[in-house]
């Protein structure tokens, strides 16, 4: 089965659903979501989104926060970019009917770790949903948006890969998870919007969609991937056997919120002078090494010093999650440890998001823009998102017209049903599990090859599965993840260093001057 569309949108978070609603005013737009619509990491996100809204913040202030927290590796030109069109971000999200949260001033304001001022606009503590759920609602009533929903991506089709002169994107095979049958989805320009990673280890904030599925075929097409070394693990992610990926959000810190050892004793002083407000790679390896240090299965978090009708205002979602497992926190401090969060790194983009194959864009976190340098500053994530998704649909909607060629409809002529689907379970359990090991927190080189050792294995095992059996959603994901597995160890070894997220017991120092690590590969065909 063959679909065209003028825009192919492979994700369906925050970034993604914007630039639909962009380009759906003169284009036919094809949107493919691996689940529903309201499953992504944008409606998980709890804070909300940073922007300078108040007289007393300032652009520059915001940019140094920004670069301070990324270590300097920011790039100054996108860090400006973003941050000067921050505004202009959140009046659109204003204008599609967003209900951020007020108080007698206007627009209540927040602050988080690594921010010198209060400038983070929330709907309560659960931004992202809100935010997700209005969007949502006007995508589907759009009739220019196609949406594709249990749909997952398989691989993008280029001219490389068809044999022709130009290595242009023409759109992507995808598979119906219902039905089984692979799509040839055609379309003149595409926009990868499929988020992060944090499903490559075993404890991860993220939603199970977060797989690196556009990072990584974005990668086996042949574009740059940059800085995917830099893991940002959340300092506070629920201690609960029955709390899965549940988030406690960086607010709850920048409210006043101490982080104490079991005796009740605050640790983050003697880490960083700016104690529970430092930035969150600090604060993640504070608490590892506390834990580490005294066998700990989790540190808390404590905010119930505040009134308990402050935190059923501000934080209604944590509160009453919380609740349901039998912790008050009006009462008692919240068992947390660091999960994986965000990916900083990825498909490098410029400031139009355009990555280096003509025809094929990147927003959100599977980018790479530049923004966030070695660690992102807290609720930076979706301003992103929205300023990139922006600048993708207008420079898709300049574009001249460009004719999609007859594109061949997927093959499989030469593979037979998996007669041993156990061999994916176990491939994804292993996997995770020595990327938690080895590639976590805290590195070592010695652990890096251990995991890159281990990575070759699966990759080959895997690479062999895929060429002789029929594709199917998990295989897919186990694939994409080991190639986003390969990458982050392919730039933690390029590093020589300790910077930001990326922690080496080897190279403890940070170098005199800030360099991504930039990875490059031909493109090659695949079936």
């Amino acid at each position: 089965m063959a679909l065209r569309f003028d825009i192919l949108i492979i994700g369906s978070g925050l970034a993604g659903q914007s630039a639909a609603l962009r380009l759906a005013q003169t284009c036919k737009v094809g949107l493919i979501s691996k689940r529903e619509l309201e499953d992504s990491a944008s409606s998980w996100a709890q804070g909300g989104i940073a922007a300078v809204l108040d007289s007393q913040d300032s652009i520059e202030a915001h940019i140094r926060d920004t670069i301070t927290a990324g270590a300097f590796l920011n790039d100054p030109e996108a860090t400006r970019f973003v941050i000067e069109n921050g505004r202009r971000a959140i009046d659109w999200l204003v204008e599609q009917g967003v209900p951020f949260s007020r108080d007698e001033a206007g627009y209540h304001l927040t602050r988080e770790g690594g921010h010198s001022a209060r400038r983070v606009i929330h709907v309560a503590d659960a931004t992202g949903l809100a935010v997700q759920e209005i969007l949502t609602r006007k995508v589907r009533q759009n009739p220019n948006i196609t949406v594709l929903e249990r749909h997952i991506a398989i691989d993008l089709i280029t001219g490389d890969k068809l044999g022709l002169s130009s290595k242009r994107c023409y759109g992507a095979y995808a598979l119906d998870r219902d039905s089984g049958e692979v799509l040839t989805v055609g379309a003149p320009n595409t926009l990868i919007a499929t988020g992060g990673a944090g499903k490559v280890y075993l404890y991860t904030t993220n939603p199970d969609t977060s797989t690196g599925d556009g990072i990584a075929m974005a990668w086996r097409a042949g574009c740059e991937v940059a800085n995917m070394e830099f893991i940002q693990f959340h300092p506070t992610c629920l201690y609960h056997p029955q709390a899965k990926s549940f988030l406690i959000s960086e607010a709850v810190r920048g409210e006043g919120g101490l982080l104490l050892l079991p005796d009740g004793t605050r640790f983050m002083p003697e880490h960083d002078v700016r104690a529970e407000l430092a930035p969150r790679d600090v604060v993640a390896r504070a608490i590892d090494f506390e834990m580490k240090k005294r066998g700990l299965d989790c540190v808390y978090l404590d905010i119930s010093h505040k009134p308990a009708s402050f935190l059923g205002e501000h934080f209604p979602n944590i509160l009453s999650r919380c609740l349901e497992l039998g912790i008050d926190i009006t009462r008692q401090p919240i068992p947390v440890v660091p999960a994986a969060h965000y990916t900083c790194g990825g498909i490098v983009t410029d400031l139009q998001a355009r990555t280096t194959i003509p025809g094929l864009y990147a927003a959100g976190e599977a980018s790479c823009t530049g923004l966030h340098g070695a660690n992102r500053l807290a609720s930076n994530s979706l301003l992103e998102c929205l300023v990139f998704a922006e600048a993708a649909a207008n420079d898709i909607l300049a574009q001249p017209p460009v004719n999609v060629p007859e594109l061949p409809e997927w093959d499989a002529s030469r593979v037979t049903d998996p007669d041993e689907e156990i061999v994916i379970a176990h491939n994804w359990d292993e996997l995770r599990r020595f990327m938690w090991d080895y590639v976590g927190i805290v590195r070592t080189t010695k652990r890096l090859q251990r995991a890159q050792h281990r990575i070759r294995l699966l990759s080959r095992e895997i690479d062999e599965f895929y060429s002789n059996f029929r594709v199917s959603h998990d295989l897919i994901e186990l694939r994409n993840l080991v190639v986003t597995a390969d990458l982050i160890v392919r730039c933690a070894l390029q590093r020589k260093e300790s910077r930001g997220l990326h922690f080496s017991r080897d190279y403890p120092e940070m170098l005199p001057k800030a360099r991504n690590t930039l990875l490059r590969r031909p493109s090659q065909r695949v079936r």
